[in-house]
């Protein structure tokens, strides 16, 4: 069967049911909401009919009578969650059916068994409802959810721990009123200690919903500060950011990125970002999110981005990561326009950003609208700069034709949705295109990729679909969503943007003065300059000051259009005020009369066009201009009536359900009071039980309170042994960090020894080989007198090097008296550690062998010092024989040279 088939059987289903509540037509209901569950329910609700709402109005009333079968209420849930497949959906539950109060109504007639599986569905359809939608504090049963729902996250059943935090988490944010709720309940306190225990749970998913409740509740106050102070926000930012890179998956993500942008509202916060050493490494893999196909994640993680552009310190720090330049291949691949989103997972940051504004306007749109807003952002700052980089002006180079391959496609022929979609992406990728042009540099790059005849086109297929290709067909203003207000909008932007390159393109000055001198220009630029958008003011009276001295310009068609304008927000400001009356004027005698005063002014211009057919007037255009801008407006009146009638009609119906809806409710509340008042007869008693019980119950709290000072006393009393046994152990790892400091004193000291040894030895060769050159210089002068005079000059090279070698010799004696002085040095350590060893041997007894072992320790160090000191006398003996011997060739010297 087909939907509206399934439909219609469901809502007598639901009738039947109302009328006799057997368990045959409890059978048929089950049956007919299974069928319905069936079928495909995407955006059933947002489609505005008047069937599906019938059913829901219906499904919900009976889902919120606790006189319903559970297994019912169960299926009927199961089909609300399924409905609630986009945004939209869950706006109209929320908002129009009252799902969420319907829903906190089930949950607090069972709160007795919070593990119901009913429960636990109704709580994952409210987190799934909730999400990003503000819950008012006068929302019926609200009090009695957040009261269940702090009960049972400090409990120890994990089934329930997670929705429940969940929900809080979607309850608390930004909502100032829920906030301030949960703050006055009486358990409080313990419900921060349960939240800041979760925080070291093994579940990620725990760990996010717990912060992001701490941060609703507590940022703005004391615990919050300390929670999310300068030392633990770099963790939590840690923290945050791998549960975004590595997370449980989407959902985690999502409220992952929902808790950092809630952190980046607050300043401090946002600051100790900008600090934050890893920042560019975490936006990295953050950024690595986009190469991958799920559009939930990567509509996240550019929400993200973009409320980082927010902070002035991130954008700079955004830029260097986004912009940082890819490789050729990458580049190559960056200028293919039909790249998907998988098409280089290793590419760039920059360029899967290009890849996700590359998809279709049907597919993933949020995350190419927040591709166009994030480019914007960035390169706005990137421009900004001082000067422009080499590699943003090649991710520019790169960028260009993707950006001109989205302003092709509009098809009016594809329905306003579509229409709808494409505007919203024109207006966005014209904006970045403004802003390129804002640079000489890289206004050059786009005037070598911009032609005249693309933007010609564009202009051309925006005013045909503003005019639907007639000229008598102008849309009325209306509100920001308004298809015309999109047209008009993405028109002008175009046209600013040919203004911008006029100079720079051939052939574009030409184009853009024809399309302002254009009859059909006059419609978006009216509505741009009645708008209360600044930015749509400011571009339409630039267009203007260009084309007001233009010879064929319609300015007096555009005054027309302007007072027309404004003529129908007065008239909608007034018919705002009298619609009740507007509502008894049957449809009929509105269209008739419309119809006749269309029909009347077709007939009176044609007349006068007839009488003035020989009078040659070159105002006769302009006045035709004038009329049908007044047919248009006519027009437009009376579908906007229609409209209204329709939409009085569905307010009638929704009224009369709304009054069946109170009056089930009135009967409920009485049938409620009559058992409020006997269970306060019943409290009554229970009262005076009670009042008894309170007094003894006083004096066991008295002897409780004096067994708990005993307890604070024992207490202190355990808290300082605890700190004289920190403290010892304090001295005990002194001790040992000074034993082992001496004991690499003493490797050094070795060391030193073995190259003084190795140095005497050299000394020792040199001395030796010098003495057998003297003993031959002195053999030779005997017989060979005639080289004296050389054997002089040589002898005296040998006084200089002796000379050297006795600076040498002294050098080395002051090494051996530093050594001695090292000694004693270690002697006064070794006889400190002798004392502090014999107090550590009082203070413990394991302490002891320690000890023991140091004092062999230190007597072997004696033993090996006194070798040393036998070492350095052979060290100071052979020094004085060495000067003895040259003390001895110095006198042989002095007889050779007398």
């Amino acid at each position: 069967m087909d939907m509206t088939t399934c439909l219609k059987a469901l809502l007598l289903a639901v009738q039947q049911y109302r009328d006799g509540r057997t368990a045959q037509h409890v059978a048929q209901l089950q049956r007919q909401v299974e069928e319905v569950s069936g079928l495909k329910c995407d955006q059933l609700l947002s489609s505005g009919q008047i069937l599906p709402s019938e059913c829901v109005s219906g499904l919900v009333e009976l889902a919120g009578n606790p006189n319903t079968n559970p297994t019912l209420t169960s299926s009927i849930i199961s089909l609300l969650a399924q409905l609630a497949c986009d945004d939209n959906s869950r706006e109209i539950l929320h908002g129009s059916f009252n799902v969420t109060s319907t829903l906190a109504s089930i949950i607090h007639c069972h709160n007795a068994t919070p593990g119901e599986p009913l429960v636990l569905q109704c709580l994952q359809v409210l987190q799934k409802l909730t999400y990003n939608t503000r819950v008012f504090q006068s929302t019926n049963y609200i009090h009695e959810l957040i009261t269940f729902l702090v009960t049972n996250i400090q409990s120890h059943n994990d089934d329930i721990i997670m929705p429940c935090l969940g929900l809080m988490a979607n309850l608390c944010r930004d909502n100032h009123s829920v906030q301030s709720h949960i703050k006055s309940l009486d358990n409080v306190k313990p419900f921060y200690r349960t939240l800041i225990n979760f925080l070291a749970h093994n579940s990620l998913t725990v760990v996010v919903f717990t912060l992001s409740i701490l941060a609703s509740l507590t940022l703005n106050e004391k615990v919050g500060e300390k929670l999310f102070d300068a030392k633990n926000i770099h963790q939590t930012f840690q923290l945050v950011f791998n549960i975004i890179v590595n997370g449980d998956g989407t959902l985690t993500r999502k409220y992952s990125v929902d808790l950092l942008v809630d952190l980046l509202k607050n300043p401090k916060i946002a600051v100790y970002l900008t600090r934050y050493e890893h920042f560019s490494a975490c936006v990295s893999q953050v950024l690595g999110l986009l190469h991958s196909k799920d559009p939930d994640s990567a509509a996240k993680v550019l929400e993200l981005l973009l409320a980082m552009c927010s902070v002035s310190g991130l954008r700079s720090l955004l830029c260097e990561v986004v912009f940082r330049p890819a490789g050729p291949k990458l580049r190559a691949a960056g200028r293919r326009q039909g790249a998907g989103p998988d098409g280089g997972r290793k590419a760039e940051c920059g360029l899967a950003l290009v890849q996700w504004l590359s998809l279709p306007v049907e597919g993933a749109e949020s995350c190419s609208l927040q591709a166009l807003q994030l480019l914007n952002e960035l390169l706005e700052e990137a421009l900004g700069a001082e000067s422009v980089s080499d590699c943003v002006l090649s991710f520019i180079e790169m960028l260009l034709p993707v950006l001109l391959g989205l302003l092709r496609g509009l098809d009016p022929a594809q329905g306003d949705s579509h229409l709808r979609k494409h505007c919203h992406r024109i207006t966005h990728v014209t904006s970045l295109l403004l802003i390129l042009c804002a640079e000489d540099a890289t206004r050059s790059l786009v005037s070598r990729q911009v032609s005249a005849q693309l933007c010609l086109s564009q202009v051309e297929s925006l005013l045909s679909c503003c005019h639907s290709n007639s000229p008598l067909t102008c849309l009325p203003p209306g509100s920001d969503n308004d298809l015309g207000q999109l047209y008009a909008e993405a028109l002008l932007r175009t046209l600013e943007l040919m203004s911008k390159l006029r100079q720079q393109v051939k052939d574009m000055e030409t184009s853009f003065y024809r399309m302002l001198q254009d009859q059909r220009i006059v419609t978006p630029l009216s509505l741009a300059l009645t708008s209360h958008h600044r930015e749509r003011v400011q571009t339409g009276l630039s267009l203007l000051f260009e084309a007001a001295p233009l010879p064929d310009f319609p300015s007096l068609v555009l005054g027309e259009s302007i007072a027309a304008n404004n003529a129908y927000r007065q008239r909608e400001a007034e018919l705002s005020v009298k619609r009740i009356a507007v509502q008894e004027v049957p449809p009929s005698s509105i269209l008739d009369s419309s119809n006749r005063s269309v029909h009347s002014l077709v007939e009176k211009i044609q007349n006068g066009l007839e009488l003035q057919e020989n009078v040659k007037d070159s105002h006769v255009s302009e006045i035709i201009d004038v009329y049908e801008q007044k047919l248009s407006a006519f027009v437009s009146k009376e579908s906007r009536l229609q409209d209204l009638l329709e939409a009085k009609a569905l307010a009638l119906s929704q009224a009369d359900r709304l009054i069946a809806q109170y009056r089930f409710q009135r009967a409920q509340a009485e049938a409620e009071a009559c058992k409020l008042g006997s269970l306060l007869k019943e409290a009554e008693r229970r009262r005076e039980d009670l009042q008894c019980e309170l007094s003894s119950q006083v004096l066991e709290v008295e002897r409780s309170r004096a067994d708990m000072e005993e307890l604070l006393q024992h207490n202190a009393r355990l808290q300082q042994d605890s700190e004289e046994h920190q403290a010892l152990k304090g001295a005990y790892n002194a001790l040992l960090n000074r034993f082992n400091e001496s004991e690499r004193l003493l490797k050094e000291l070795q060391a030193a020894h073995i190259s003084l040894t190795k140095q005497n030895d050299t000394l020792r060769k040199s001395h030796e080989a010098l003495q057998l050159q003297h003993d031959k210089v002195a053999s030779v002068l005997e017989d060979r007198e005639e080289e004296i005079r050389s054997l002089h000059s040589d002898l005296q090279q040998k006084n200089s090097d002796i000379a050297g070698l006795r600076g040498q010799l002294q050098a080395e004696e002051e090494k051996v008296t530093e050594k001695d002085r090292e000694r004693k040095d270690l002697e006064e350590t070794v006889d400190v550690l002798r004392k502090e060893l014999n107090k550590t041997e009082q203070a413990r007894k394991d302490a002891r062998i320690k000890a023991s072992s140091l004092e062999l320790q230190k007597s072997q160090l004696e033993t090996k010092l006194k070798q040393k000191e036998d070492e350095l006398n052979k060290h100071s003996a052979m020094i004085s024989m060495i000067h003895s011997l040259s003390s001895g060739k110095m006198k042989s010297d002095v007889n050779l040279s007398l």
